[in-house]
Formats: structure tokens, sequence, C-alpha cells
């Protein structure tokens, strides 16, 4: 069996490093009620080797390189349909998964902030994800309020998910090595069925706000709301790093009442 050369335009490097594969794949706790696992950019399967040595998950695979589906076809000829050759960000999940899932995966660091959005659009099957990001985006994706890495994804994600930094990783870890350290970092979905809040209004405020982070949200949310009717709210006075998901929602929901 041959190799998948890595290409510079899926943004592919291979883990190789079989000690962080099993840390990767132990971080998956079934007992959240899910047997069913979807790995994104499987490569040359140093995670499905695992993966699909556990006989308690239904394993499926999904890679948008035609090359890795190939060598996967023949390495695992028992995964059959389960082997996608498809591009994770368009994966109609209602075709493919009735119950609850976890994602897996070592993410192509050129789509990271995609694959966030497609976890957050599937929240409602998708119990948990852990996948190795570049170090940054694990970091923006686990910062609290008051950090400087703290931004829009922090809250999306946070908004339904409980967030773990669980380890980084080296370069040396992958084939070719990448030019930045990378996160591994365990994304739990909380019981949040819908915020309390109007969800489209508290999107486009979050990312009003954080679009002129250095301003207060009084001024950065003059796009939405004129200042002349906001009220005497102390969070108005603050910058959009200093507020929490519940304060987002407090504010999305004061707000509308005046548009």
């Amino acid at each position: 069996m041959g190799t998948v050369r890595a290409k510079k335009h899926l943004g592919q490097h291979f883990l190789t490093d079989k000690t962080t594969a099993a840390k990767i794949v132990g971080a998956l706790r079934p007992e959240l009620g899910y047997d069913t696992v979807l790995e994104v950019g499987p490569g040359m399967g140093i995670l499905s080797d695992l993966l699909l040595a556990n006989e308690n998950y239904q394993i499926w695979l999904i890679d948008v390189d035609q090359e890795s589906v190939q060598f996967l076809q023949d390495k695992y000829p028992q995964a059959g349909n389960k082997l996608i050759h498809g591009d994770f960000l368009a994966l109609d999940f209602a075709s493919y998964f009735d119950g609850k899932l976890a994602i897996i995966g070592n993410f192509p660091y050129n789509i990271s902030s995609q694959i966030l959005f497609k976890v957050l659009e599937e929240r409602q099957r998708v119990v948990e994800v852990v996948g190795m990001f570049q170090k940054e985006v694990a970091e923006r994706c686990t910062a609290r309020a008051g950090s400087k890495a703290y931004g829009i994804i922090s809250v999306f994600i946070q908004a339904f998910f409980e967030v773990e930094y669980l380890f980084t990783v080296k370069a040396g870890a992958f084939n070719p090595p990448p030019k930045v350290l990378s996160g591994v970092i365990r994304l739990t979905r909380n019981d949040m069925e819908t915020l309390d809040c109007d969800e489209k209004l508290f999107w486009r405020i979050v990312k009003a706000a954080f679009n002129q982070r250095r301003k207060t949200l009084r001024n950065a949310l003059s796009v939405i709301l004129s200042k002349d009717k906001m009220g005497e709210n102390p969070l108005y006075e603050l910058r959009a790093e200093r507020l929490s998901v519940p304060d987002f929602i407090q504010l999305t929901n004061e707000i509308a009442q005046h548009i």
C-alpha cells in the first residue's frame, strides 16, 4: 500500500505520532449517549485505525481528497458506504445520520472556522467534537470573556457547547510539519435547545460588537439600534470582549424591544 501526498491547497498535514492519535481518540466520551462517530479528513487513517478497532462505534469517514479516499477504500474495505468522498462543509447530515453523533478529526487549518460553523448548524445532532486545530483557533474557541483571544467564534461556540482545551501538539508530530503549533479541543453540547432571545438578532449583535471591538457597544451597536434608543444598561459602556454569552443574550432581548 502506498501513501497519500499531502496537498497544500487542502491544508493537509498528516498526523504521524501514534501517541497523539491515541490521546485524541481517547478523548471521546460515548457515555454522552452516542455510538456514531464521523471522522473528518482521515488522510491516511491514523485516527481511523483506532476508531475502527472499537466495535462499540459506528464509524463514518469523510474526505474531499480523491487520493485519500482511494487509499482508505483499499485499507478499510469494511468501511463500505460509510466512507464518503465529499466535502464536510456541504454534507447533508439528515441523509446519513438519524440520531446523535460525535465528530472527530485532525481538521484542515484553512477551513477550521467553517468547520466550527458547520458544527453549529448541526448542533441538534452533534453531541461532542474532539478536534485538532491551529493552536490560535483552539485558543479562540476556549477563550473566556475578558481575554484578547475572545471573539465571535468564542461566543457562538460557547452559546451551545462547553469547550475544553485538552493539549498542544508540536509540528514534529505531522508530515509535512505545519509552521504553527496545534491544539486539541473538546466541545460538549450543553442543554441549551435554543437561546433565550431572538437568535438571528443575537448573531447580528455579536458580529457587530466584535467587528468594531475597540469601540464601546454603545458605539459599535449603533448600526443596529440608534444611540438615542439605547437605555442605561451598563453593558453598553463596555467593549465586546468583556461580555459573556448571558450578557449578549440580555442585551439582545433589550435591543429587541426597541427595534
